[in-house]
């Protein structure tokens, strides 16, 4: 039995960088990754913006070494992943319990959407080879076979929380004895069913979205891939590396209240961060920062917003949405935003909220407009999804 888990590597790509250096660069200087839609083919190009990876799939596929049919997604996925093990710079990783814990809502569609638009031509139209990935699980496999890791292979599909459960298992997984090392996160590239799909909730802003703004309008969707190494005390041990933090503390509540929206008084919410301080064996005021999850939407924000006012205390700790900058990247925003916790525990940073003019005025507290550098020694990241799933992460300096 591991008593700790450990975060020994990180590694990202989104549309504010293709590695964990670019995106600190980003978060740094203000630099969200907003734009008209590029390799996203859509009506609403020009007229929604969205948050797209600034590599087309032929560059990301002579990056990966993983062919182009493969689709976006375990494109994406591949580049974060062996960035996280690269990191994490683990020799003889082969003679060790190795797992990879995916999580994906999009998976392979961006190539099915391809395979129906050219089948529909008739004429024998469409390539098979479209297809072949469109499962969740498939998009997992191709990157474990690639990353030559066997021990332990899954994927989790939760919506816009299936990163920080992927998390939370590969943690549980080592506490348990059954794993030593867990690279856990997840991938989601943008594809026009999932556009459309929130287009039709008409929760997506036409302008940069204002997560906790008053005058918030809908989020802005993103794509990209987050994942972080995690280790066991005796593997952390052995490596000739700093640590990036410990992951203290984590839990998943479900407030089934409906498909597509959050309780309005943010039940699921509040029990997520109630029950994971509780697992980390701290106070509310031992947070530093909150890691919102924040997408922009008038629901998310208020509901968001009221387990946070119903759990902590003035003084708040400093918390933001990231999402500011990246957009929401859907399952793969929880494995991202692990990495800016790590991040902020790791280098002591407090991200900004891009956008925020006049705050929500239900609320006695406000998201940071500033980038800044200060002490940080806990930091709770929440992800919370459709159906009312909701999990909280806890990141604790060593």
């Amino acid at each position: 039995m591991s008593d700790k888990i450990y975060i020994a590597g990180l590694g990202i790509i989104s549309a504010i960088g293709n590695n964990v250096q670019e995106c600190l660069h980003a978060l740094e200087t203000g630099q969200a990754g907003m734009a008209n839609a590029v390799f996203l083919h859509t009506v609403h190009a020009g007229e929604i913006p969205v948050a797209e990876v600034k590599l087309d799939n032929d560059a990301l596929a002579e990056r990966t070494g993983l062919p182009n049919k493969t689709g976006r997604t375990a494109l994406l996925s591949m580049v974060a992943a062996e960035e996280a093990l690269n990191d994490a710079g683990i020799e003889h990783i082969h003679t060790l319990r190795c797992g990879f814990i995916s999580a994906t809502t999009a998976a392979g569609i961006d190539k099915t959407e391809k395979f129906f638009t050219d089948i529909l031509k008739g004429n024998g139209k469409g390539d098979l080879h479209d297809v072949l990935y469109h499962e969740c699980g498939s998009i997992t496999q191709v990157v474990a076979d690639k990353l030559n890791i066997t021990g332990y292979t899954t994927t989790i599909n939760t919506a816009c929380s299936s990163s920080a459960n992927s998390i939370m298992l590969g943690a549980r997984l080592i506490k348990a004895g059954m794993l030593d090392v867990a690279v856990a996160g997840g991938t989601d590239a943008l594809a026009k069913f999932t556009f459309n799909g929130f287009n039709t909730l008409m929760i997506l802003d036409k302008e940069f979205c204002r997560p906790f703004d008053e005058n918030r309008n809908g989020l802005n969707l993103g794509e990209g891939a987050g994942y972080v190494v995690l280790v066991s005390d005796a593997v952390a041990q052995q490596l000739d590396k700093e640590m990036y933090c410990e992951l203290r503390g984590y839990s998943n509540t479900n407030d089934a209240y409906h498909q597509t929206a959050s309780s309005p008084d943010g039940v699921g919410s509040y029990l997520a961060m109630q029950q994971a301080l509780q697992a980390a064996q701290l106070n509310t005021n031992d947070i530093d920062y909150i890691n919102l999850h924040g997408t922009g939407t008038y629901n998310n924000d208020m509901a968001e917003g009221a387990a946070i006012q119903r759990l902590f205390e003035a003084p708040y700790p400093k918390m933001s949405s990231t999402k500011s900058f990246t957009g929401h990247t859907l399952g793969a925003s929880g494995g991202i935003e692990a990495v800016f916790s790590s991040l902020a525990v790791k280098h002591g940073l407090i991200y900004p909220n891009l956008r925020l003019h006049a705050p929500m005025q239900e609320f006695p507290f406000t998201a940071e407009t500033r980038f800044s550098k200060q002490p940080v020694k806990n930091v709770l990241s929440n992800s919370f999804g459709f159906g009312g799933n909701c999990s909280s992460l806890i990141f604790s300096k060593l």
